[in-house]
């Protein structure tokens, strides 16, 4: 019998719902999460879609998500279905959550948090009040999971009591790996374009692309309001890169598949799913040793972000280059997601962890 069958978790995801209309990678964990609780037998229900996110450190837009979360906490201890355990996805200073603890304490069951982050600098400022209702939250949980050593630090600097945290390691919602890749086809960089850290990321492909010799290509899997400014900075290089536009899954597996290498320098990336899956077909990453890369990144020497797009392209460079690197890579990637990365082994890790905490005397 699988660990977590028979159980029943109220899940909840203060940012954004797993049903939210605009894709992305939180969206996407959340998603992921729910089948991962589902895979192992247990009865998961999403109890609730109120969205409790402030983008721009609004006084006002807090006081009234605060009067939504009061109504919606009412409303779940009296009308939530029996539960087990709570598990809330993404507390942060502007997604806290402002209902699973009063809800999980109502009625009795262990409350835990999955990637919450501790930002002490954020208790001043804009987002004061939410920030500290973000810690009063994971102050709460039993247990806190952390996908990334970035965020570990500051959970266990500000562990409360006798809370457990614990590594989640980021997963791939599958039981055995995908069809791998031929290694032959075009490059392949995949991501969401909006401003910001994204496009950042874009413009670092265009420099890298610039000092890149040879007869490559790259294909781009993605959309979103900034695809005229990533589509301005791949101009230069003509034919040589294609946009593919919003992929669904089963047309960005065939991408995976048909792929050489994946291409993304991964700027301020919490981890990166898009890693996850271009292993797990068996592509050799060019990235960035980027703290947030580093922790779904097979082991290796990547280049540094402070040698810049040069040392990115000379990094791409011997990879296209070399087949047998290729083929090298390739393995030891889909080696190291098959024994850590995928659904089985986070699962486990998730219930050695809480099953105890659900124990009549824990």
């Amino acid at each position: 019998m699988q660990p977590g069958a028979g159980k029943r978790v109220a899940f909840y995801a203060p940012m954004k719902p797993p049903h939210h209309p605009v894709p992305s990678g939180d969206r996407e964990i959340a998603r992921n999460l729910m089948g991962l609780f589902s895979s192992s037998g247990t009865d998961v229900q999403l109890v609730s879609d109120l969205r409790i996110y402030d983008k721009h450190g609004s006084t006002e837009v807090q006081a009234t998500l605060r009067q939504c979360a009061e109504a919606e906490t009412e409303r779940l201890i009296r009308e939530m279905p029996e539960a087990d355990l709570w598990v809330t996805y993404h507390n942060y200073y502007k997604a806290p959550d402002l209902i699973g603890p009063a809800v999980a304490g109502a009625r009795g069951i262990p409350y835990a948090q999955i990637e919450s982050t501790r930002a002490k600098k954020r208790l001043t400022g804009p987002w004061a009040g939410f920030a500290e209702a973000a810690h009063t939250a994971a102050d709460a949980a039993a247990a806190i999971f952390y996908f990334t050593e970035q965020d570990r630090f500051a959970l266990e600097r500000d562990r409360c009591g006798n809370q457990i945290v614990a590594h989640l390691p980021p997963f791939l919602p599958l039981e055995d790996l995908p069809a791998a890749s031929s290694l032959d086809g075009p490059m392949l960089t995949a991501g969401m374009m909006r401003a910001g850290d994204k496009l950042t990321s874009y413009r670092i492909i265009a420099e890298t692309l610039s000092h890149l010799r040879g007869n490559w290509r790259l294909d781009i899997a993605g959309d979103g309001p900034a695809r005229p400014s990533a589509e301005a900075l791949m101009a230069p290089f003509g034919g040589k890169v294609r946009f593919l536009g919003q992929l669904s899954r089963s047309e960005l597996a065939e991408a995976y598949a048909n792929a050489s290498l994946f291409l993304w320098p991964g700027v301020n990336e919490a981890f990166g799913m898009v890693y996850l899956e271009a292993q797990a077909h068996g592509l050799p990453v060019a990235a960035q040793d980027r703290p947030g890369a580093r922790d779904v990144l097979r082991p290796g020497n990547y280049p540094s972000p402070e040698d810049g797009p040069e040392a990115l392209a000379s990094f791409t460079g011997s990879l296209l280059a070399n087949p047998a690197l290729r083929a090298e890579a390739a393995l030891e990637a889909r080696d190291f997601i098959s024994s850590s990365h995928l659904a089985p082994a986070a699962a486990r890790k998730f219930w050695e962890t809480v099953l105890p905490l659900m124990e009549p005397n824990a």
